[in-house]
């Protein structure tokens, strides 16, 4: 998959890392600030199976 990636990345070395560092940053801020807030209220994050007492 990352060979197809950067097969099809315009430019020489330098502007096809460049673009994919490019492209990786813009996948985790798309999952950090949309997708992992949106699935947040769905995981079991605050269900707490201990006894306090």
């Amino acid at each position: 998959m990352y060979g197809w990636i950067w097969d099809h990345l315009p430019g020489n070395a330098a502007v096809k890392g460049f673009l994919f560092l490019v492209l990786v940053a813009s996948v985790i801020l798309l999952l950090w600030f949309y997708v992992f807030p949106l699935a947040e209220p769905l995981l079991p994050f605050g269900d707490v199976t201990v006894d306090g007492g």
